[in-house]
Formats: structure tokens, C-alpha cells, sequence
């Protein structure tokens, strides 16, 4: 772990993440304004980020970042099928959205695409992850060609995805729990769907339910160019919008984790298909 990490405000923090956000999703920032404008209230329910348990930039080593902005782990996720683990982090008070971070298990892929992923990461300086700004840094590395690219497809969309695009955040969500006039997930999405945004429909449109105490759902990523080496550029999968609404527990307490069966296909919101 490292010896200090760099800290800020953590309104400064969210507002770098966001701004480096709407430039991979502007969409993200048009549907944030309608719902401004049917005089809703909104709120962040949680960022998501991606990253690879390779050294320097595993999650050990960009987890002290939010430690010391008063953020504590909640629990841990498991994604088997993806090679995923994960880390869900409560806020040290309710005005700040929580965090899922999340790494690539490198060593469950073929030989081919560990090397692929090995030459990323031995460019990153290990001191570049003790400024904060790690979070919103983009591509560490020189860019990927467009093969290695297909290679790290074949195998891992999770793995091509950051290979292309770097440390950013994936995804910012909407709290419905904070919505007046569309208090449901349902209502949510058919104001999202009214202006003409796609929905990751694997595992259904919603994902989760108040039996589990949370119900999910959000747009496929856009697609927008990409430059590749060799000044290449392809359009590929690159942010979305998640949308959340948590219900109490039997305690009457709102539950803050997250569902890992729900996440799983959340995660798919990237994919390079189209769901139908």
C-alpha cells in the first residue's frame, strides 16, 4: 500500500469524475437536464470504475485514495464468470454517492492477453497513482493497436475496454429514491426510452427487485472513435447511465450494497453488441 496518497475535496473529486464522465456519454449529462427540468431532484447513487489487479494500478493501490477521503469498504463482489472482483465503498455521509471498484483477475486469461495487458501497465510510473487524479486519467499507456484490441475482445470485454480507454469512470447513477414525480424504476426508464435511448435489456430490463432490496437498470454505453496506434480510430462502446432504487431492509434501514447477480449483467452495458 502506498505510504501517502494525495487527497481533495471530495465535491472537487466527483465534479473532476463527472467532467471527464459527459466527454465519453454526453448523453448522461442531456438526461441529467430532463430530469432537472420535470423538477426533479438529482442525486448520485454511485461511480463505478475499472481497472486490472496488475501492479501499479490494482485496486490495493487506488483504493487508499478513497480511505482518505473518509470512504470505508462495505463488501466485497465476485464475478466469476467475468474474472471480476470488486469492493462496494460507503461514504462517510450520506450527501456523497457511493463507489463500486472493480478489477480484472489478468492471470484467467490466455498467455496472449496477459502479455498484451502487462505491456500496458509497466507503463504507468508507479508514482502517477498517488495523485488523485489517477481516477480521471484516461489512458496511462501508448494506445493499443486495433488487433490487440480484437485479441482482448475475444476474451474479455471488460479487459479491451480499459486497455482502450484507460482509468475513467464507467458509469454514474441515478438515485429514483430521490425522484418525486417518477418514483419508480419503471417511470424512469420510459422517460429515458421517450428520448430515444437504448436500455441494456440482458437480464431483463430491470435488474434485481425490492426483494433484494435493489432494482437496476441503465442505456448501453454510446459509441464514439477511438484513436488505436498507427492513428487508427474505430468506434467503439465507451460510457453509460445506471439508474437505482434501493428499498429498506427489515429494519427499516435502506440497503447500500449491491446485488452482484444484477451487476454481473450491468456490466454488459459496454459490450460491443446491441441487446434486443
Amino acid at each position: 500500500m502506498m505510504a501517502q496518497v494525495a487527497s481533495l475535496n471530495t465535491e472537487a473529486f466527483f465534479e473532476h469524475l463527472w467532467q471527464d464522465y459527459i466527454q465519453m456519454a454526453p448523453a448522461a449529462a442531456q438526461l441529467q437536464q430532463v430530469f432537472l427540468e420535470r423538477g426533479e431532484q438529482v442525486v448520485n447513487d454511485h461511480v463505478a470504475l475499472r481497472t486490472f489487479n496488475l501492479e501499479p494500478i490494482q485496486l490495493t493501490a487506488l483504493e487508499p485514495h478513497l480511505l482518505a477521503m473518509g470512504y470505508r469498504r462495505f463488501a466485497p463482489y465476485q464475478f466469476p464468470e467475468k474474472k471480476l472482483q470488486a469492493w462496494g465503498y460507503i461514504p462517510p455521509h450520506d450527501t456523497l454517492p457511493r463507489i463500486f471498484l472493480s478489477e480484472l483477475d489478468c492471470s484467467a486469461f490466455s498467455v496472449s492477453v496477459q502479455e498484451i495487458l502487462r505491456q500496458l501497465c509497466v507503463q504507468v510510473e508507479p508514482e502517477r497513482v498517488q495523485e488523485i487524479d489517477i481516477f480521471w486519467a484516461g489512458r496511462l499507456w501508448s494506445p493499443i493497436s486495433w488487433a490487440d484490441y480484437q485479441t482482448l475482445l475475444k476474451e474479455s470485454e471488460y479487459a479491451a475496454w480499459v486497455a482502450a480507454l484507460g482509468l475513467r469512470p464507467n458509469h454514474f447513477t441515478l438515485s429514483v429514491n430521490h425522484l418525486v414525480h417518477t418514483p419508480s424504476l419503471e417511470g424512469v426508464l420510459e422517460v429515458v426510452e421517450s428520448h430515444g435511448m437504448a436500455l441494456n435489456t440482458s437480464g431483463g430490463r430491470i435488474k434485481g427487485s425490492p426483494t433484494v432490496l435493489l432494482e437496476q437498470a441503465s442505456t448501453l454505453a454510446e459509441q464514439m472513435p477511438v484513436e488505436f496506434s498507427g492513428g487508427e480510430v474505430h468506434e467503439i462502446p465507451t460510457c453509460y447511465y445506471e439508474f437505482a432504487r434501493r428499498y429498506p431492509d427489515a429494519d427499516g434501514t435502506v440497503y447500500q450494497g449491491f446485488v452482484a447477480a444484477s451487476a454481473d449483467r450491468i456490466f454488459e452495458s459496454t459490450h460491443v453488441y446491441r441487446s434486443s
